[in-house]
């Protein structure tokens, strides 16, 4: 009786993380999860981590929200050009077979500015408890958190606003600090 029960509430748990996901992204022309799954002891977040592999596609013009994901994102660009715009400014174009990740929750929103489709594949590896994205409404683009003492210098702390506002430097570097720290604590 306790195995059964048991596999009913972890069929519920992957249908409703499939569906926030799908939720989560419905500005795209088409996402379709290739894979899910559960790791229950990972060693990078010290708990059970979701996996999910996803091709997404965007038709020309698409636009995603801004967003970021509580966790790791690895993307390969299958087809088309697909420009990736960061919330603190500046933005990149990757072109087939070109990739980039995602980390410590960055806001970023990915574009087809071409008239051809765009064809991404995504793996996330997300906190268990955790959304895979997490969007801001209304179009609101925010910038953060910082991930390199250097964002911080040069009043360059003034303009993060994701996931705080600093007051200081100090306050930006000790923050850039501590993730560095818990991200070497793996290697």
């Amino acid at each position: 009786m306790e195995i059964k029960s048991r596999s009913r509430i972890l069929i519920i748990a992957i249908s409703l993380a499939v569906v926030l996901l799908a939720v989560t992204v419905y500005a795209a022309s088409t996402t379709s999860i290739l894979l899910f799954g559960t790791i229950p002891d990972s060693k990078v977040f010290n708990g059970p981590v979701n996996v999910t592999v996803r091709v997404l596609t965007l038709k020309p013009g698409d636009k995603l929200p801004w967003h970021y994901h509580p966790g790791y994102a690895f993307n390969i660009v299958k087809s088309g050009n697909l420009t990736v715009e960061d919330g603190c400014g500046g933005q990149k174009t990757l072109s087939p077979g070109q990739g980039f990740e995602e980390i410590d929750g960055r806001v970023h929103r990915g574009r087809n500015l071409t008239d051809t489709d765009v064809v991404v594949y995504d793996s996330f590896i997300i906190p268990q408890d955790k959304q895979t994205t997490i969007t801001f409404p209304n179009e609101e683009r925010r910038c953060g958190p910082p991930l390199e003492i250097s964002e911080c210098r040069n009043h360059g702390w003034q303009r993060f606003d994701h996931p705080q506002k600093f007051v200081n430097q100090g306050q930006c570097l000790n923050f850039v600090n501590h993730l560095r720290g818990a991200r070497v604590k793996f290697q």
